[in-house]
């Protein structure tokens, strides 16, 4: 007779299921082009299911309508998804010009229409306006909160709520191709950056009406799309090959500053002490390696000593 835990569980067995595949421990990051109509939840679900991993989560979501990178963290790479959240991100977004929805994007009712008839000279003498830092009024249809509550849940009701201005940062804006009434726009931003509020403001800034129909993310912190995998062709490799995809969870601060430390100094910061290191310069965190360069995880430096500050596990559990 079986051990208990491999019986299949009395309501998966009632059903006719089969049993859930045991979960499993897995560390790691994974670059994921989303599909399109997929929520970012969704993505995270499918792409745990095929690696049976006991945790994970994504770095920042991006719109069931759209499509493009999205890296799923995985076991101890969760702890550091942070870096990425706080980065800049780069799109390529499809405007419509001469049309207004309620939401912003395609999803959205028409509520006005304007002229499409410009030039793409036009066009490219109205993007300097929105380059550098910039003010975004968020759309009505967003997971912004007010008041314990979406602003997207007020919208739906006809209520309208103060929505403050929000400061972005608009690194890069680029007229990728034009023929009327669709503009491709290569958008490289801050975090907090509403693409749609970005089209929305556009058309009125060219004295007409314009929404966002379609929109690709090509970049976030150190990730480009080209090294992404999709969920159909994650779901078809072997067990060995996806695991294989996995990148160390320090890519994601790897654009914080390197600290090595000694072998005594890693296990006290394993241990959760403080511990005395050489000054490194200056104060303030560092992605932190032991003497075989392994990575340790996140310290801070202060007062002539270190202390850990989010570490890797060192259990097997």
């Amino acid at each position: 007779m079986p051990a208990r835990s491999e019986l299949p569980s009395p309501t998966a067995a009632a059903a006719g299921r089969p049993a859930r595949a045991p979960r499993r421990r897995v560390d790691g990051v994974l670059v994921l082009d989303k599909p399109a109509g997929l929520s970012s939840n969704a993505a995270l679900q499918r792409a745990r299911r095929a690696f049976a991993a006991e945790k994970a989560g994504h770095t920042g979501t991006l719109d069931p309508a759209a499509s493009g990178l999205l890296p799923l963290c995985f076991g101890d790479a969760t702890k550091f998804a942070q870096a990425l959240l706080d980065s800049d991100k780069e799109y390529v977004a499809t405007v419509r010009f001469g049309r207004a929805t309620t939401t912003g994007d395609a999803e959205g009712a028409e509520i006005a229409r304007g002229r499409a008839d410009f030039t793409a000279d036009d066009i490219l003498r109205a993007l300097p306006a929105f380059t550098g830092a910039i003010s975004q009024v968020p759309p009505r249809h967003s997971a912004l909160k007010y008041r314990g509550r979406n602003y997207y849940e007020y919208a739906r009701e006809g209520i309208e709520i103060p929505r403050a201005a929000r400061a972005v940062g608009i690194r890069a804006l680029d007229l990728v191709e034009w023929g009327s009434p669709d503009a491709v726009l290569r958008v490289a931003c801050s975090k907090g950056t509403y693409v749609r509020v970005l089209a929305e403001d556009i058309g009125r800034a060219l004295g007409s009406c314009a929404h966002l129909v379609a929109l690709r993310r090509i970049a976030t912190g150190p990730f480009a799309l080209a090294g992404a995998v999709t969920l159909d062709a994650l779901e078809a490799l072997t067990p060995q090959a996806r695991d294989a995809l996995l990148l160390p969870s320090d890519v994601l601060v790897a654009a914080m500053r390197r600290l090595d430390v000694t072998r005594d100094v890693a296990s006290a910061l394993r241990r959760g002490q403080r511990a005395g290191a050489p000054d490194p310069g200056t104060e303030g965190r560092f992605r932190c390696y032991g003497p075989d360069a392994d990575f340790l995880g996140i310290v801070e430096y202060s007062d002539g000593a270190l202390r850990p500050v989010r570490l890797l596990r060192t259990d097997d559990a």
